[in-house]
């Protein structure tokens, strides 16, 4: 696999990136499937095997999450990233690497809250992933976004194209 350069990522960790917000969005936005059982089974109601099925889209996905995400935190062991942008102030720099690190912790603890509820029944994990932690991971998003676009058009650095085109 080829390591990122200083201008970008790799093709293999943009990949991964993508794809992984890709999955992020759509379970953030599609969750549906998941209420409907959720609030079937806080209700002591038997839900229909479509029910079931569109529950299980959502949890499949958010497995699909975890393993990716495993996938891109091995390849920044190994692989490495570029280095920072040196037109951010440093106070910026270390914003970054606290909502950098928010992600990356979100992105393992929501899958595996979801899991602890869904598939074991542990409630305060669910009601932690579903309610918390995902009011959590919007601000973050949000924060991520925010900080792309700074880069882009304010500090007028690589930093999104690193991202995307590398």
């Amino acid at each position: 696999m080829q390591k990122p350069s200083d201008k970008g990522y790799s093709l293999t960790q943009r990949l991964l990136h993508w794809t992984v917000a890709l999955l992020i969005f759509f379970n953030l936005l599609f969750p549906d499937g998941m209420n409907i059982w959720h609030q079937l089974m806080r209700r002591g109601e038997v839900p229909t095997p479509e029910q079931i099925a569109s529950a299980n889209i959502h949890a499949y996905v958010g497995i699909a999450i975890l393993l990716l995400a495993a996938v891109r935190l091995g390849l920044r062991f190994v692989n490495g990233v570029p280095a920072e942008a040196a037109e951010e102030p440093a106070i910026f720099r270390l914003a970054a690497k606290l909502a950098h690190a928010g992600l990356y912790i979100l992105i393992f603890a929501m899958p595996l809250t979801g899991i602890a509820g869904y598939y074991f029944g542990v409630n305060p994990a669910g009601s932690l992933h579903a309610d918390i932690l995902k009011i959590i991971l919007w601000a973050l998003i949000a924060a991520h976004v925010a900080g792309a676009l700074a880069h882009q058009f304010y500090w007028k650095s690589n930093v999104l194209r690193r991202m995307t085109l590398g």
